[in-house]
């Protein structure tokens, strides 16, 4: 998933001393294309770190390390880690294009689901409900709806703590036949993109967003959560996500399919013939 830079003027430099601990979530009460205008307008004096739109598609307005100016307004606060400083300086914020009352797409969920792994990930923030929040919490008076109760806590806190991290990879060649095909070695097994690996075996792929399936012929992949579960006729693979490609296990995907794999160390290539 990309993520475009739409920087906007409203922002301070540095975060005065302070470490990013929480994201505070906020819904826009406006459509694209004005919202992200206002947010770049110098007359606003308002900005936010993301805007992620209906669509799905992600704007970077202010850096990560710089003070974006989405919660500095504190009125009955109700949150255990407001320390009666700026919120500004030790959060990031998230803008999500809705109107007041809007519940988020499918798109926009999957895409702040992506954001919220990147970001938590990266400030190594906690995925519970002192560190991820909404504006309200900081503005119960007058952001009582922001990002409104429409916005979906249970599915984004059950999908981001039931994502595993990804053990750490290094690249393997794959050779299927005359392709070659760059993959990972997880755990001394040697996995690749399930596209590049079942066109060169012969096999039709095709993605499915409606259901988040990846379709191998007439078996499917179901993707959940950073998992992947692979089915080739009474064959079940487990995958793994990464970076919104299915990666699979080359043995096992081309031994279901009919293939022999082989290994050559000299050459850190995995052979399918």
């Amino acid at each position: 998933m990309n993520i475009a830079w739409a920087p906007s003027p409203n922002y301070r430099t540095g975060r005065n001393r302070r470490q990013v601990i929480a994201i505070v979530n906020h819904i826009t009460a406006g459509l694209m294309p004005g919202t992200l205008s206002w947010l770049q307008n110098p007359s606003a004096q308002a900005s936010a770190h993301y805007l992620v739109t209906k669509t799905g598609y992600i704007f970077q307005l202010v850096k990560d390390e710089d003070t974006a100016w989405h919660a500095g307004i504190v009125n009955q606060a109700n949150w255990s880690l407001y320390d009666g400083t700026n919120p500004n300086y030790y959060t990031l914020g998230i803008e999500h294009e809705a109107l007041t009352g809007e519940a988020l797409t499918e798109q926009q969920l999957q895409a702040t689901l992506w954001l919220h792994q990147q970001l938590t990930s990266r400030w190594n923030i906690p995925i519970d409900q002192d560190h991820i929040i909404g504006h309200y919490r900081l503005d119960s008076v007058n952001r009582a709806d922001d990002p409104g109760s429409l916005f979906p806590w249970n599915r984004l806190f059950a999908d981001l703590t039931a994502i595993e991290p990804v053990p750490t990879q290094s690249q393997v060649n794959v050779r299927v036949g005359t392709t070659l095909i760059l993959g990972i070695i997880i755990e001394n097994r040697a996995y690749a993109p399930v596209r590049e690996l079942g066109q060169a075996l012969g096999s039709q792929i095709d993605w499915d967003s409606n259901t988040n399936t990846v379709l191998v012929q007439p078996p499917s992949t179901g993707v959940t959560a950073g998992k992947v579960r692979i089915v080739v006729s009474n064959a079940v693979i487990n995958g793994v996500l990464i970076d919104n490609r299915t990666f699979a296990p080359v043995r096992d995907l081309a031994e279901s399919l009919g293939h022999q794999v082989g290994w050559d160390s000299s050459s850190k290539t995995v052979i399918v013939s």
